[in-house]
């Protein structure tokens, strides 16, 4: 009972003393607030509101048909442009797409002449460039189409497939981009709390006050573990229902409860990753550098950017050693399909697993630098 006191009173202590850094809450309140909303709603789609301007050299019943079917909200309203207008708009990058429309157009194509019309592409936006020219070529050949035929196509295929979006069904990027915010921060925010505050408490002198106090360096790392995981739990919990379901009106299909004991086993692992990371840095900036060589590899090669399918097997192998590879698959199957244990029991098993090894390696290494300073 006294080493659960000693480690209950030691994790008050970081609380206290968490409370008293501003700079650490704001980065909290960022991280669970803006930087969520941001990543679902500021940061738009691939192709939203693009701006097109159109060049209509035929002034023909095609034409306008074509200049009609480009509308919001993946376009904003076709801009009407003279011929010579269209490099100085582009240079000055008003418009992404510049259609051009020759003269002649509609009777080229009554014709059968096979007529010509010219995309001028900005091609500096990268996302928009390439997924908006395709979608400009199958509205502008759908709609000749159309016109040609006198009525829609309803030609009759060997096979009919119906297709049926599972779990977003209207392909909503704000869906996937705030709940991954989320996943992402998690990590983020546990590895810096924990390995900020073994840092402070060498910086500011404390860590030798500790030593002389009737308390185990397992019981140190354990305060630090559990409070500065309460933290970041509860901070999740609270933007996963006040900015994701309350602003953003996210819908979260599976278990809070369920998602909350997947968290808390990745704050196991990425909490004690923390504390190995901060005594290997001698600062907070060679602590910074570090986390950077250490995040980006767990964000980009975790399955929450890309498929791990379509990553070479040796990455694959080696990220089952990273719990954000467990923490993204399990965390994705209960907030977008409704999972429940009997499902991803194997990841969170994973989290367990790696977690105590974490632990292991991290309470050794704060042991041997207690030491060297005591």
């Amino acid at each position: 009972m006294s080493k659960l006191s000693n480690t209950y009173r030691l994790g008050v202590k970081e609380l206290w003393s968490l409370a008293r850094d501003p700079g650490m809450l704001l980065l909290i309140a960022f991280t669970f607030s803006i930087s969520i909303y941001s990543a679902g709603s500021v940061m738009p789609e691939s192709l939203h509101r693009t701006p097109i301007a159109i060049v209509d050299e035929d002034q023909s019943p095609l034409s306008a048909r074509i200049r009609d079917a480009f509308y919001p909200p993946r376009f904003n309203p076709p801009v009407l442009l003279n011929i010579n207008e269209v490099d100085p708009a582009l240079d000055a990058g008003r418009y992404t797409f510049a259609l051009t429309i020759p003269v002649n157009f509609q009777r080229d194509v009554l014709a059968g002449r096979q007529p010509e019309m010219q995309l001028n592409v900005d091609a500096t936006r990268m996302s928009q460039a390439f997924t908006g020219s395709s979608y400009i070529q199958q509205i502008a050949l759908g709609e000749v189409s159309e016109f040609v035929q006198r009525y829609r196509s309803d030609s009759s295929l060997p096979i009919d497939l119906n297709l049926r979006m599972r779990f977003n069904p209207n392909l909503d990027e704000s869906w996937f981009g705030s709940l991954m915010e989320i996943i992402n921060n998690v990590t983020l925010l546990s590895i810096i709390l924990t390995g900020a505050a073994l840092i402070r408490e060498r910086e500011h002198g404390t860590i030798e006050h500790l030593l002389v106090m009737p308390v185990t360096p397992g019981e140190i790392m354990l305060a630090k573990v559990w409070s500065m995981a309460l933290v970041v739990l509860l901070a999740a919990t609270l933007s996963l229902n006040g900015v994701v379901r309350g602003l953003m009106q996210v819908p979260v299909e599976g278990s809070i409860a369920v998602f909350v004991l997947t968290t808390a086993l990745h704050l196991f692992a990425t909490t004690s990753m923390g504390i190995f990371m901060a005594t290997i840095a001698r600062s907070m900036p060679q602590f910074g550098m570090l986390l950077m060589l250490t995040l980006l590899p767990l964000d980009m090669l975790s399955g929450g950017m890309t498929p791990r399918e379509s990553m070479p097997l040796l990455v694959q192998s080696l990220m089952l050693a990273a719990p954000t590879t467990h923490f993204v698959a399990a965390s994705q199957a209960v907030l977008y399909r409704a999972a429940g244990l009997s499902i991803i029991w194997p990841q969170l098993l994973a989290l367990a697993a790696i977690g105590a090894v974490f632990f292991s390696v991290s309470l050794w290494r704060f042991r041997n630098t207690i030491s060297r300073m005591a």
